[in-house]
């Protein structure tokens, strides 16, 4: 296995220079990354190799300890993956539910409008004035912006806050750390840039207004106990202490990534369950930013009817990437009925563009991994904990959350 895992993390790097968003992070050995940039294989050859290591992954043993067979399904998988990404580099169309199922290996659940519009009433019904949905929400939302000049405080105590949170459950290896920097003219919000050594590069685009609420968003989804805490784990756990060389490289579109923004997502909700987010969030954040804390029992409410718009995305990008809908008709679905402004529903298109079926990662992960977690937490805050930690510290399949969640 350990020959077919070094193989794999030379195709991943092979790959990337093919594709400039595909290798996400890397720490292995530098030799391995220099060789690849010297000599770009044809891409015919690179899908060859992948399938010749998919025939060469060994049968499942039933005497192997759980991880050693997590790590065999993950390294059949993930190269399945990476040879259907080679195909597509090389011109082969999917629709978005066959591009999904390849690379993910999940597919998310298909809406009609008639599912959004009964949260939209509702929202209706909670926001004052008149006029149309998006506009009075888009209105609402102006009190909540953070000022510029106090976004980095705002965003320091909120990774303060997550970081001890989760500190309580989760033993972080010594001297983990990650910088923040503020970025513009970028497809997403937010990202982790993983540098090994327990270290990352957290970069938040700052083009758009950044609500009270991204806060806590981004400091659980990027550091703790999200994307941060995500990869320092694997590389303590399986790079270090078993020598798994396959996790010193992250394949950016394959079934990893639905369990990274899944666990990153649902990761919010574990640190901060119930109203405990609120709370915080009225009586320390909202003072620091200088907005009204007696209004975020209300701003909360509509953000929680909002959430339930989350699969609106799923559906534009499925038919922007499907040819039944224009950039502008994506546009215009996303702030009907995602009720994203229009500026922010032209982002999250070049987002669809550069990153296609990858949206499902964020709704559909998060569900995924919620149903799978809480499945065996029974209610309890520990446990939930400590299913949530084992989940990020092992190679386990989107497929596999699935097929356990139903056991």
């Amino acid at each position: 296995m350990n020959d077919i895992a070094e193989r794999y993390v030379k195709l991943v790097l092979d790959v990337g220079q093919h594709d400039a968003d595909y290798v996400d992070a890397f720490y292995g050995p530098p030799e391995w990354k220099e060789a690849a940039s010297r000599h770009r294989r044809p891409l015919q050859d690179l899908a060859a190799e992948a399938r010749s290591l998919v025939s060469q992954v060994p049968s499942t043993q039933s005497d192997a300890d759980e991880l050693v067979e997590l790590r065999r399904q993950y390294l059949r998988r993930q190269l399945e993956s990476l040879a259907t990404r080679v195909q597509m580099l090389n011109g082969t169309r999917l629709t978005f539910d066959e591009e999904s199922q390849a690379l993910y290996d999940a597919v998310a659940p298909v809406h009609a409008a008639s599912d959004f519009e009964h949260v939209l009433r509702e929202l209706e019904a909670l926001l004052p004035g008149s006029g149309p949905i998006i506009d009075r929400y888009d209105r609402f939302r102006q009190d909540f912006i953070i000022p510029t000049d106090r976004l980095s405080r705002v965003f320091e105590r909120a990774i303060e806050e997550c970081r001890s949170r989760t500190a309580r459950y989760i033993p972080l290896p010594a001297g983990e750390t990650f910088k923040v920097e503020y970025v513009t003219n970028k497809a997403w919000s937010g990202y982790n840039w993983y540098q090994g050594g327990y270290h990352s590069l957290i970069q938040v685009n700052t083009d758009l207004p950044i609500y009270i609420d991204r806060a806590v968003d981004l400091a659980c989804h990027e550091g703790y106990p999200g994307h941060h805490v995500y990869n320092a784990l694997l590389e303590k756990h399986l790079v270090r202490d078993r020598g798994w060389q396959e996790f010193t490289v992250y394949a950016l579109f394959s079934p990893q990534s639905l369990i990274a923004e899944g666990t990153a997502n649902f990761g919010i909700e574990v640190t901060f369950p119930g109203e405990q987010r609120t709370a915080v969030e009225r009586d320390v954040l909202f003072p620091l930013a200088g907005l009204d804390a007696t209004r975020a029992s209300t701003y909360y409410r509509a953000l929680a009817l909002a959430d339930r718009l989350a699969y609106a995305g799923n559906e534009a990008a499925r038919g922007y990437l499907n040819g039944s809908m224009t950039r502008d008709q994506a546009a215009d679905w996303l702030t009907t009925y995602a009720l994203m402004s229009r500026p922010r529903a032209e982002q999250r298109t070049r987002f669809i563009d550069q990153y296609r079926s990858y949206v499902i990662n964020y709704n559909l992960g998060k569900d995924l991994v919620k149903t799978y977690i809480e499945a065996r937490a029974a209610g309890s805050s520990e446990r939930r904990w400590s299913e949530f930690t084992r989940l990020i510290s092992s190679p386990r399949l989107p497929s596999a959350l699935q097929n356990g969640a139903r056991q």
